[in-house]
């Protein structure tokens, strides 16, 4: 079923068309804490066009979520550009900063948790219409009908409460509140990590379908690559508050350049990376040894050199830039030398 979005507020400058919905240059983000600062974010570049999906990939603490809400303009950037359809939202506030509510909305990790149990379903799905003043009124509750239908849900649940859904049934209704204000950018938040496997696959499958009949545009975070790799057309993988490796989807693990990534690819439970190609099983690689070091006292050089097996003096002295490899995959290493190995 088609929903019909609602026209967004239009940008204050013409863009052009091949123009990125989103484009992030240099952004950086830190918050001061006791002790010192934490280096949440620091430096990062990617765009998205309109109609893909961008995954930001990392363990916990590698600053993808809070870039992501950078972008969504939910935490301060200290420096950059956050660009929205062109239009610079770096700063924005009041009456500039509600319009841009309706073009980024969020679907949320925990569904217990992002749902008011006090509001019952159709009235939660109902309130961005309301709060944004999205449409005229008369025509509100045939939207949430519809938004209802379109995330797999059933009519006369949208009298119940949250309590009364499945985990999965919790996410279509975050998924269809995201929806209602027929936003440009939807961030998704790690949306199926609190999710049992099967259900997963079916909130991704929904995403997926959701994303091509809508022509939607995806800021995707996940800590699991099998699960980016199932939605995202590129990614970025992140490492205490930098991007190490940004490629489209089939280079990235076809040919993965970091060993950062490789761990990550190497950790990803995913049946296609199980056995090699002459379908003999594949030697894992080792684990990563230790752990990131603190945000709060960022070592000098390379950040993971401490647990990188190909590390050398330089990369413990030398901060590595993300260089581009050809085919629209760059890598920020000193001694990856394009084709998968190293100098």
């Amino acid at each position: 079923m088609t929903v019909p979005a609602p026209s967004p507020p239009s940008a204050s400058a013409a863009v052009p068309a091949e123009a990125p919905l989103l484009d992030v240059r240099g952004l950086e983000v830190r918050f001061p804490v006791r002790g010192g600062v934490v280096h949440a974010v620091g430096g990062v570049d990617f765009a998205i066009p309109r109609g893909q999906a961008f995954g930001l990939v990392g363990e916990s603490g590698s600053g993808k979520t809070t870039a992501a809400l950078a972008c969504a303009r939910l935490a301060e950037a200290a420096a950059g550009e956050i660009r929205l359809g062109g239009e610079d939202v770096t700063h924005i506030s009041g009456r500039e900063l509600r319009a841009m509510r309706r073009r980024v909305q969020i679907v949320f990790q925990d569904p217990y948790a992002s749902l008011n149990p006090r509001e019952r379903a159709g009235a939660i799905v109902r309130r961005p219409l309301d709060l944004m003043d999205v449409g005229p009124k008369s025509g509100r509750q045939a939207r949430v009908e519809a938004l209802f239908a379109l995330v797999g849900l059933r009519p006369e649940q949208q009298a119940l409460f949250p309590h009364q859904f499945s985990g999965g049934q919790r996410q279509r209704i975050g998924i269809a509140r995201a929806l209602a204000s027929g936003p440009e950018l939807i961030v998704c938040d790690e949306p199926v990590s609190a999710l049992d496997v099967a259900i997963q696959a079916q909130i991704l499958n929904l995403l997926a379908r959701l994303k091509r009949d809508l022509g939607l545009t995806y800021l995707f975070i996940s800590h699991d690559l099998a699960v980016v790799q199932h939605l995202c057309d590129e990614i970025a993988v992140m490492y205490l508050g930098r991007i190490v490796e940004r490629a489209p989807k089939r280079a990235l693990f076809a040919r993965p350049l970091h060993p950062y990534t490789r761990a990550l690819i190497e950790a990803a439970p995913s049946a296609d990376r199980a056995v090699g190609r002459a379908g003999a099983p594949r030697r894992r690689a080792a684990a990563i040894q230790g752990d990131p070091p603190s945000p709060l006292d960022p070592p000098p050089g390379c950040a993971f050199a401490g647990r990188c097996p190909h590390a050398v003096d330089r990369c413990r002295t030398e901060v590595p830039a993300l260089r581009d490899m050809g085919g629209g995959q760059a890598v920020a290493c000193l001694r990856a030398d394009g084709a998968g190995g190293f100098v």
